[in-house]
């Protein structure tokens, strides 16, 4: 394609052509021939309304019609050829439709301009990017409930700060990913609900003169309504920017619970077993297996973060409408489309395959004094004793099992009533693990009945 035909599609207001810099900074279409089906959809739904408003012939729709199906079963096909020089998806699209139909395709523009174009085609693109990301998120929560239902039972330590809190159970450590993802889920949803408006039709700014149906064509790409605001229409990325906005939070849980693998499927901890699928070996050292698969994902969240932030800084001082700083929305978008679903796709994987370790589970559960609290607790229920006095006692009755090298329940009543004479053997009864996580009956709590209750709530929201 030289130059000269590339200037044709300008109507003859340029003289000379961009010299190769101006072509390169220009162009867009390396990246944005991804949008090609979304291009295509719009197209085809534009041209139908222009038929039915009689702005075009039916047998010039048909035209379109026919040569756009053509065009994209090309790109499917992988047998068309882009051009540079002529600049992006739209362009490309529209250049190949002449050469297939003739002058019928100079009238597919009508009432539209590029901005409106881009805008529709982002839209539509990103709209499927939250569908995929929603059915990922399902199927990870999914996976997690199976974890969850399987290990109702198992009690492991519940950690702040990384040090022994209180005993809880694997099932309940699940659901605490469970509710995270799901709220993720939420946002995805929320943001798809909020940009499921069409900005077709807004052409470049102002709207058009001619006589379009815009609601026709919003119906048609499946929007709720068409954009109320032209000028919005076109300058909006805020549906981008709320995609974004969902990824980084997800990517965020993602990397935590990633984080919680690596640390869990240590030599030092042996709570987890990761398949090999997700796992490599060392080159140098035998024994090694390295949970690779949870490393990369929990650095992704930079990459997909780095999109929001990127995102926002293009869009931060732009004033309405249309600005050609927009076409650098595209590109980090993709990236962290992909980047968050391969995420997604990898952890569901990782959580189906993995194998807790219930031995090792329980028996760290019973370290590091994690029935302290359920001694304050007793101490409170049985003798009544203010809460701060309590916690005084066990403080006390802590620091001599320590000084022992034992733990709570290994102290002898007489070690107890040492401390405070009004201890009874009762007391044993609540400092068992299995008992403690048994008696946290409040709602969300450990207790695996709990548990289960909101396993089965999980599972009727999914259906």
């Amino acid at each position: 394609m030289t130059k000269d035909s590339s200037n044709a599609m300008w109507g003859g207001r340029f003289a000379a052509g961009p010299d190769a810099i101006m072509e390169a900074i220009n162009a867009s279409i390396g990246f944005d021939k991804r949008l090609a089906a979304q291009d295509i959809q719009g197209s085809r739904a534009h041209a139908a309304m222009l038929a039915a408003t009689g702005i075009i012939t039916d047998s010039d729709a048909n035209a379109i019609r026919e040569g756009l199906l053509t065009v994209l079963s090309e790109i499917e096909a992988g047998e068309f050829a882009f051009a540079t020089a002529l600049e992006d998806i739209h362009m490309n699209v529209e250049a190949r439709l002449k050469e297939l139909i003739g002058d019928p395709a100079g009238r597919l523009h009508t009432g539209r301009s590029r901005n409106d174009q881009v805008a529709t085609d982002f839209k539509l693109w990103v709209r499927d990017q939250a569908d995929a990301a929603i059915q990922g998120l399902e199927a990870l929560i999914r996976a997690l409930l199976a974890q969850a239902e399987a290990g109702a039972d198992w009690v492991m330590p519940g950690f702040t700060h990384l040090q022994t809190a209180q005993p809880v159970t694997w099932g309940h450590h699940m659901m605490a990913y469970v509710e995270m993802f799901g709220r993720d889920m939420s946002r995805f949803r929320d943001a798809r609900a909020r940009m499921n408006e069409s900005p077709l039709g807004a052409a470049a700014l102002a709207g058009t003169s001619f006589p379009i149906d815009r609601h026709m064509t919003a119906q048609a790409l499946g929007f709720d309504r068409p954009a109320a605001n032209s000028l919005d229409a076109v300058s909006d990325r805020d549906f981008a920017l709320e995609f974004l906005s969902a990824a980084s939070i997800c990517a965020m849980h993602l990397s935590r619970f990633s984080e919680e693998l690596v640390i869990w499927s240590s030599a030092q901890f042996r709570f987890v077993t990761l398949s090999d699928r997700f796992s490599t070996g060392s080159s140098i050292m035998p024994q090694k297996k390295n949970p690779d698969a949870a490393e990369l994902i929990r650095a992704k969240i930079g990459r997909i973060m780095g999109a929001m932030v990127a995102l926002f800084t293009i869009m931060k001082g732009l004033p309405l409408a249309y600005s050609k700083d927009m076409q650098e929305d595209k590109e980090q978008v993709f990236d962290a489309a992909d980047t968050l679903m391969l995420a997604l796709a990898a952890m569901e994987g990782m959580v189906r395959d993995m194998a807790a370790n219930v031995p090792a589970l329980e028996a760290a559960a019973a370290s590091g004094f994690s029935t302290a609290t359920d001694l304050a607790d007793w101490l409170v229920r049985a003798l009544n004793m203010p809460f701060r006095e309590a916690h005084h006692v066990t403080g006390a009755l802590v620091a001599l099992a320590e000084a022992r090298g034992c733990d709570l329940p290994e102290l002898t009543l007489e070690d107890m009533q040492g401390v405070h004479g009004q201890i009874t053997a009762d007391v044993f009864e609540v400092l068992g693990v299995r008992n403690s996580v048994a008696s946290r009956v409040s709602y969300g709590g450990t207790a695996p009945d709990q548990v289960r209750a909101q396993i089965a709530r999980w599972k009727e929201v999914l259906g």
